[in-house]
């Protein structure tokens, strides 16, 4: 299983795989490593989601999914 670059004081779980650049099609290449352990395959559809002051993040859908059922689920508490 892939375990990304690990820094001293980084918490279990977390994961550093590097830097990328972003091609003239705006196309960056996402890591094996990342890829392997998120099972990220080709055309598979992944979510990108931008913050103006936190930055990007690219994640499966189903991660979101799972999120959104959990906060309408404390909405209902």
């Amino acid at each position: 299983m892939a375990k990304g670059k690990h820094l001293y004081g980084l918490p279990k779980g977390k994961h550093l795989f590097g830097t990328v650049k972003v091609g003239e099609k705006g196309q960056i290449v996402i890591p094996k490593e990342a890829r392997d352990l998120f099972g990220i395959h080709p055309g598979d559809t992944l979510l990108v989601l931008g913050d103006e002051a936190s930055g990007i993040v690219v994640s499966k859908p189903d991660v979101m999914q799972r999120v959104a059922k959990e906060i309408f689920k404390n909405m209902e508490d």
